[in-house]
């Protein structure tokens, strides 16, 4: 997955900060820890489990890169508050990367409340009080602030059967366009990323489907 031949710092040098990644265990988010360490960055590498960012982070260390694993389920808003209050015991987070997200796929009547529930507090929600929480740190301390929140081209053009991804990446992208109104002042920048269909551990078997091919043939 990660080339040693590619070094971003020759695009970008982020030695001394502090960037939270969540959903840093797979997909998107694992390419995220690993390129902004490489970048020079301590990178706090968050999932639910540990264990499964033990791969990511010995990756990190063979180039003599920084990381710590952190475990953290986005859904849990007491544990959000703590962790972070505890990570910025040992140093301000410059970036946050909200990335941990999940998506069920069903018709719109098959959809039960809890499939509803899951996707909404883990890809909003979540992503919600973690920015919370590290707004109050930087506007305690005076200091910049970036979040990046990570949604989805599905946040514009919904494709079916995705109704509460859809609509919770659709929510996400406006999320941060009223935080920007409210912080750009104060030196807290909040941007988007939508990406498209690239392919990962989440829509994989969804890709590889009839619709997903035929999307892919587009």
């Amino acid at each position: 997955m990660n080339s040693p031949a590619f070094d971003p710092r020759t695009l970008f040098d982020l030695s001394g900060k502090r960037i939270l990644v969540t959903g840093a265990s797979m997909g998107l988010g694992k390419r995220f820890g690993w390129t902004l360490a490489r970048a020079g960055a301590e990178v706090l590498l968050a999932a639910r489990s540990v264990d499964k960012l033990e791969a990511l982070a010995a990756d990190i260390a063979a180039f003599g890169g920084r990381c710590k694993c952190v475990a953290l389920d986005v859904r849990e808003r007491d544990v959000i508050r703590a962790t972070v209050d505890q990570l910025e015991q040992d140093g301000p987070i410059d970036v946050l990367v909200n990335n941990a997200g999940i998506a069920i796929v069903r018709a719109p009547e098959r959809f039960s409340d809890e499939d509803w529930d899951s996707v909404y507090e883990t890809n909003l929600r979540g992503p919600w009080a973690l920015a919370q929480a590290i707004i109050k740190h930087r506007l305690a301390d005076g200091r910049p602030g970036n979040i990046i929140n990570v949604a989805s081209i599905l946040g514009f053009r919904p494709i079916g059967h995705l109704a509460p991804y859809a609509a919770a990446k659709a929510a996400l992208i406006n999320l941060g366009r009223e935080l920007c109104v409210d912080l750009a002042a104060k030196g807290i920048r909040v941007n988007a990323l939508n990406p498209g269909y690239f392919e990962t551990e989440m829509n994989r078997e969804w890709l590889a489907s009839p619709g997903g091919q035929k999307l892919l043939k587009g």
